[in-house]
């Protein structure tokens, strides 16, 4: 009788154990996403940012949001079929960043570089509509993002795009504003390049979503709204 009291008294005490471990940590969490508003000078685009299952590039992408570092940013690529400079893995996306001077060395920098979240790891496919970041050599990603126009599966891990094979780090999507998206893609381009002619202004991006932002918006934060052409000679260009 004394080992069945000891077995019964084990067993509920795991189970009190189990109801109170709390919720599950890491990229399957249930965090709810966070809508982000563009207002661009084409219209509106609003995202739900991922921050469950891309836990550093959803954040990451929020901080730009929150510092004020987008109002003032550009869409300055368009890639579609007649504007392509590489063919043999063609893609369409348009590609935005955040604010930059009016000369070299001027105006904001960009946050320190982030770990890229494989889409192998988080389960977020590079689908029409998909918000994800640009970047170079992977863990190079700071502020620069694209927005995917069609279902774009060599974006994704395993993809041919970039030769290393890991593929771009998805972290949300568009759930406002396609119209928009592809209004921009089709905007003129200078000739022989995927650059916009002019770029397309991004007045201001903002969250909606309810929440404690992981990151503050710095206070007298100026918001430029002096649109430079993009010519690419400020920092290393990133992009899918």
């Amino acid at each position: 009788m004394r080992w069945t009291t000891l077995i019964v008294a084990a067993a509920a005490g795991a189970a009190q154990a189990v109801t109170t471990a709390g919720p599950p940590r890491g990229p399957q969490a249930a965090a709810p996403p966070v809508r982000v508003v563009l207002e661009t000078a084409t219209g509106v685009i609003e995202m739900d940012v991922d921050v469950g299952r891309a836990p550093v590039t959803g954040p990451n992408f929020l901080r730009y949001v929150d510092a004020g570092l987008y109002d003032g940013g550009v869409f300055h690529r368009a890639v579609r079929p007649d504007t392509q400079v590489r063919d043999d893995v063609p893609i369409q996306v348009i590609q935005g960043r955040m604010r930059r001077g009016p000369g070299r060395g001027q105006g904001p920098r960009p946050f320190e570089p982030i770990a890229l979240e494989r889409t192998s790891v988080t389960g977020l496919a590079h689908l029409d509509g998909t918000v994800s970041m640009a970047r170079s050599a992977p863990d190079s990603a700071t502020h620069e993002f694209f927005i995917c126009i069609g279902d774009q599966p060599e974006l994704d891990f395993g993809g041919r795009r970039n030769a290393d094979g890991q593929g771009f780090a998805a972290f949300g999507r568009v759930v406002r504003g396609m119209d928009v998206v592809r209004a921009i893609q089709a905007a003129p381009v200078r000739p022989r390049t995927e650059t916009l002619d002019p770029v397309m202004p991004i007045v201001r991006a903002s969250r909606t979503g309810r929440g404690q932002p992981p990151f503050q918006k710095a206070s007298g934060d100026a918001i430029l709204l002096t649109f430079v052409r993009d010519r690419g000679e400020f920092e290393a260009p990133r992009r899918p």
